[in-house]
């Protein structure tokens, strides 16, 4: 249960009991009002602004309206203390007994408490990484990669319908770089002295094998295939073992996409997809035929200062009209994103989500643009874009990888520092801001790496129960039982507990809605930072440790708190990814 949903149902109620009247007439609008934590924790559990928002429309002083609202929420049997603070807001104190229910709800939920339909099963697709398909995944992809995982995996929780899908970028100019790299390969494998691979070819020894697999399979035969069609074949044998690797690298960090759309498919059959989505841009008015002025600083590949067919995308949000055919005739880039784009709005996606790198700021606008041309503004399009991440080791930068030539590959990342560690770190800052990622830290055993100091609380619970076991003598811990003494729950640092944990639904509802992933991240490490403080009281004062062997309902009651909280790190660890370690040695 969302306690700020439940409250602001309460607070509406409240507000219409007192049957106030819009100055102009008409309905008094109910939806500006807000319910969240107060600033300061020590003014109450709850704050809303009903009485702010509604003294202009109602013409009211807004702190006597407050009253008027703090007398009506005090007949709440779950509220302790209304009070009025500063111009107008109103603070509440709930009853220990409503957190104890609370705890008691939770527990009864397990690592469901959170899920919620708030997304109304929305059809949402997620695309991230969608690296081209030229090589290994290197560490620039990564933070994308969790990113968009993460996300999808939050909006899924919260109710959506989510599709997770990478697009191939199988076509154009850079697949055609691959296939003459592989050709030199190819020739190396049959014994030919192919000496340093030209500038502009890739030279990672991540090709050899497919080199090596061609020689084998084909032997000398595609030597004597005219040049096209050896090359066509080439292509497409090497762009299935380099999504064969791209797959394997991904499955590594516990990515997996459902969904992998080729951009060749748009293309076939004379580009039909691509002239499709053209004409029926065409046929609502978007597309004209025209010259685009010179662009201000490096033209774009597309430029050209002759007549094109031209999307009429200023009209729509973007800065500039975009170029769809070439005065030869030749489809821009831009036209198979158009393609696309119709393509996921034809699948009945409602809600289209990209994640990007930094460099990809400038297709922005007109993804937008082109969302709401190609739907009418039906579907929503929201671009993420992701900062660079620098990698250190004790500070200093680390050097290339040996095996990619270019970059450091996502496999050797991980196999260094593990899944969790990058995980965790790569939302450990919001997506749009840089990112250092020093291997020594995230490594290391202490509170100032964000996150072991999770992963040690979700340990921690684990080994309360197996002292629990030992020194009561016991097996297992039934959940009934845990819930049957949550109202033994009366230590402030107990129901503080308890409030943390009643923040998951309401973060995991704003992270969604916000598309910030990173949110999630920073809550579970206020939450194991909030379960090791109590932890630490305990150590200070035995009256406060979890396990009372003279008082065994007292400690089914701690239990049950120490349940929701390994819980709830269980829930939000795996939504980030990452496992919820029961000991860590």
């Amino acid at each position: 249960m969302n306690i700020f949903a439940d409250f602001s149902e309460r607070i509406t109620k409240a507000v219409e009991a007192l049957d106030l009247t819009p100055k102009e007439g008409g309905a008094l609008d109910l939806t500006r009002i807000a319910v969240e934590p107060p600033r300061d924790a020590t003014h109450g559990d709850l704050a809303t602004n009903a009485a702010m928002v509604l003294a202009k429309p109602t013409g009211q002083n807004p702190r006597a309206l407050a009253e008027r609202l703090v007398a009506e929420l005090s007949k709440d049997a779950d509220v302790a203390k209304a009070e009025v603070a500063g111009p107008g807001f109103v603070n509440l104190k709930l009853h220990d007994s409503f957190w104890q229910k609370h705890l008691a709800d939770l527990l009864s939920r397990g690592t469901d408490y959170g899920r919620s339909g708030f997304g109304k099963k929305k059809r949402v697709n997620v695309e991230y990484v969608s690296a081209n398909p030229t090589g290994p995944m290197h560490v620039g992809h990564c933070r994308g990669a969790v990113v968009g995982d993460a996300l999808a995996n939050i909006l899924g929780f919260a109710g959506y319908d989510v599709t997770k899908e990478y697009y191939i970028n199988d076509a154009g100019v850079q697949i055609d770089v691959l296939g003459r790299s592989v050709t030199l390969r190819y020739r190396e494998a049959l014994g030919e002295q192919i000496g340093e691979i030209p500038a502009g070819l890739y030279p990672g020894d991540y090709l050899v094998p497919v080199g090596q697999a061609l020689a084998k399979e084909f032997g000398r035969d595609l030597l004597q295939k005219p040049e096209e069609e050896a090359l066509a074949l080439i292509k497409d044998r090497t762009i299935d073992a380099m999504m064969v690797m791209i797959r394997e690298d991904l499955a590594l960090l516990n990515v997996r996409h459902e969904v992998f759309f080729s951009e060749r498919t748009l293309h076939a059959d004379n580009a039909k997809a691509i002239r499709s989505a053209i004409s029926d841009l065409t046929l609502k008015g978007h597309v004209y035929k025209g010259k685009l002025p010179p662009p201000k600083g490096e033209k774009p590949d597309d430029w050209e200062d002759r007549e094109q067919t031209l999307f009429r995308s200023t009209e729509v949000g973007d800065d500039m009209d975009r170029a769809l055919v070439k005065s030869d005739g030749a489809f821009t880039y831009f036209a198979a994103d158009v393609a696309y784009l119709k393509d996921k709005v034809d699948r009945g996606f409602e809600e289209l989500v990209f994640v990007l790198g930094a460099d990809h700021g400038g297709y922005v606008k007109r993804m937008e643009a082109l969302a709401r041309a190609v739907t009418d503004g039906a579907v929503k399009l929201d671009v993420l874009l992701c900062q660079l991440v620098k990698l250190f080791r004790d500070g200093e930068p680390v050097r290339m990888s040996k095996r990619a030539g270019e970059f450091i590959t996502l496999r050797e990342v991980v196999e260094e520092v593990g899944r969790d560690a990058i995980r965790f770190m790569m939302l450990y800052r919001k997506s749009d801001a840089p990112l250092d990622f020093d291997f020594a830290k995230v490594t290391e055993q202490s509170k100032d790496n964000p996150v072991f100091y999770v992963q040690y609380a979700s340990a921690r619970c684990h080994s309360v129960f197996r002292q629990a076991k030992e020194q009561l003598g016991q097996g297992e811990f039934a959940r009934a039982g845990l819930i049957g003494a949550v109202e033994r729950l009366t230590d402030e640092g107990e129901i503080a507990l308890v409030k943390k944990l009643a923040e998951y639904p309401r973060l995991i509802e704003s992270a969604a809605q916000s598309m910030e992933p990173h949110r999630l991240a920073f809550y579970l490490y206020d939450l194991a930072s909030t379960f090791h403080g109590h932890w630490n009281r305990g150590t200070d004062n035995h009256d406060l440790r979890f396990v009372k062997v003279n008082d065994p309902e007292l400690t089914y009651a701690r239990l049950g708190l120490v349940q929701a909280v390994s819980d709830v790190l269980t829930s939000g660890l795996a939504l980030i990814g990452a496992d919820a370690p029961t000991e860590m040695r």
